[in-house]
């Protein structure tokens, strides 16, 4: 299945759990928020903060040790729970030869804990690191929380928040990718709502 199909299989899937209406409701608070966040995040040119984070071994990864093997595709995502953010994952799993023939290292950053999604990112052949309470993405400029009318609706499919995040917060990063270069300056950025 390709890509495209696979994001109309995630849309239809989500539909079938959620009414429209709440639906709708998130995607306008969603698309709201990040309009006010995203001209606060990282852009190019920008230096990245140094930053050591678990992966999935629990083995701390350091950006300056990854970046003197050469460039740094960094790539944040809301969780294993988000169908839309797995879809992102596979996509950059089928990226993953050509990142790696450029002189790229791939990682991927969720607050979410590795209890809820160690067999989620085990099909993943690059580092998925835990960003506990989000303190990287803030860094980055990319946070956002989920307002209190907003939280009902993931509660009612299922999604429980501080149970994959392991913190009462509500906080999310907006998905984005960074490539950064080995001086620690973002050459891309793609910070976007959608």
């Amino acid at each position: 299945m390709d890509f495209p199909q696979s994001l109309k299989l995630a849309r239809k899937n989500l539909l079938e759990k959620m009414p429209v209406e709440s639906l709708e409701e998130i995607n306008s608070t969603t698309k709201l928020l990040h309009s006010k966040v995203i001209p606060q995040s990282l852009k190019v040119g920008d230096v990245v903060p140094n930053f050591v984070l678990p992966n999935k071994n629990g083995q701390l990864i350091e950006i300056q040790e990854i970046l003197k093997q050469g460039t740094a595709v960094i790539s944040f995502y809301r969780g294993t729970w988000c169908q839309f953010c797995s879809l992102e994952l596979k996509a950059l799993q089928q990226a993953l030869p050509a990142i790696h023939m450029l002189g790229g290292t791939l990682m991927a950053i969720s607050p979410q804990t590795f209890i809820d999604s160690s067999d989620s990112v085990e099909e993943f052949n690059f580092e998925t690191l835990v960003d506990k309470r989000n303190q990287l993405a803030r860094q980055f400029g990319i946070v956002f929380e989920i307002p209190e009318k907003s939280r009902i609706h993931y509660e009612n499919i299922g999604i429980s928040l501080p149970r994959y995040n392991g913190d009462e917060s509500f906080e999310l990063p907006i998905p984005a990718t960074f490539i950064v270069n080995q001086d620690v300056k973002i050459h891309y950025a793609f910070v976007d709502s959608d």
